[in-house]
């Protein structure tokens, strides 16, 4: 167990360092058997796949976050573009805080390295999803400075979708 005084330090994972590579299968399968990740454990493609995947994805990146030797978080993010802003964005896919790193300011410290990404790269926003019941990520992304998105709130706030092919 390390010190919660411990600092937390954060980069970007190289997928081809087999460390690092393995910390991101070890931070994913944690978040694929809690309920908000689906509470199943992560996919043996995902274990033999993922990594590759990931090196030859364009625009993907993946923040890290280590107290200590022990890796305790991590964001998978997605380069996209805004036709309204004209500009590219960051789509953050997943974000993962184990336990024993929550209310450690773990999470605010990815956000921070991932806009420092955005803002590098000329993104005019970062979006992300999070599940209505998921009361403590919601609590730590408002903290982190984002919210629900709406045009116009006559027309209400907008929904994530999806369609399995």
């Amino acid at each position: 167990m390390v010190p919660a005084d411990t600092e937390v330090e954060i980069v970007i994972a190289d997928y081809r360092d087999e460390r690092q590579g393995a910390d991101l299968l070890g931070l994913m399968d944690h978040y694929s058997r809690d309920p908000y990740g689906g509470g199943e454990p992560l996919l043996d493609l995902c274990h033999r796949e993922l990594l590759g995947r990931l090196a030859e994805f364009p625009g993907a990146f993946t923040v890290l976050a280590y107290r200590g030797e022990e890796a305790v978080g991590l964001a998978n993010c997605f380069m996209g573009f805004s036709t309204f802003m004209c500009k590219p964005l960051v789509n953050i896919h997943d974000v993962v805080v184990k336990d024993s790193a929550r209310g450690l300011g773990v999470c605010t410290r990815i956000m921070e390295k991932v806009a420092e990404v955005a803002r590098e790269r000329g993104c005019c926003k970062i979006t992300l999803e999070v599940l209505e019941k998921n009361l403590p990520a919601r609590g730590a992304y408002l903290k982190c400075g984002f919210k629900p998105y709406a045009l116009d709130e006559e027309y209400g706030k907008a929904e994530f979708w999806q369609r399995y092919l």
